[in-house]
């Protein structure tokens, strides 16, 4: 994972346990990037993962899940920590093996970009934050429009 978040504009925060935690547009801020980038880096990690097969265990797939949220974040020399933080936390907690599970935040960002595939989830009560409307990240649809990024 180390190797394919260094291919896009994203960092890495921490590994607990079996959970990894990236943010896009920290300690820089990248305007609008960060949707797209965290995007299309969980859109590959998904597509790595789904072909990685273990020796010893021919018939055992891996099951990662995603979640992804987008919003201000607070840093500090401890971590990266905030509403925005937890409900990626949530949404990944919530999510579904192999699959991306992402805010309404993060899907009226990554529509800016009209490259992405996404369905609704639908209503769902998440711990802390009361019932919220999700969407799956599917894939993409179109060419990359990278010249739609805003600095800043």
């Amino acid at each position: 994972m180390d190797k394919r978040i260094e291919q896009y504009d994203v960092y890495k925060v921490e590994t607990i346990g079996d959970a990894y935690l990236c943010a896009s547009g920290l300690p820089e801020r990248n305007g609008n990037k960060h949707s797209y980038e965290m995007g299309s880096m969980a859109l590959e990690l998904i597509s790595d993962v789904a072909q990685i097969r273990l020796p010893h265990k021919p018939d055992y797939a891996l099951r990662l899940r995603i979640g992804l949220n987008t919003g201000p974040c607070a840093a500090g020399v401890i971590g990266r920590f905030g509403d925005t933080v937890n409900t990626a936390s949530r949404m990944e907690s919530n999510g579904e093996p192999l699959r991306i599970h992402i805010t309404q935040s993060t899907y009226d960002a990554l529509r800016y970009f009209n490259v992405f595939e996404m369905e609704c989830r639908g209503e769902m009560h998440i711990k802390g934050k009361g019932l919220m409307t999700t969407y799956w990240l599917l894939g993409k649809t179109k060419e990359d429009k990278r010249n739609l990024f805003i600095e800043g």
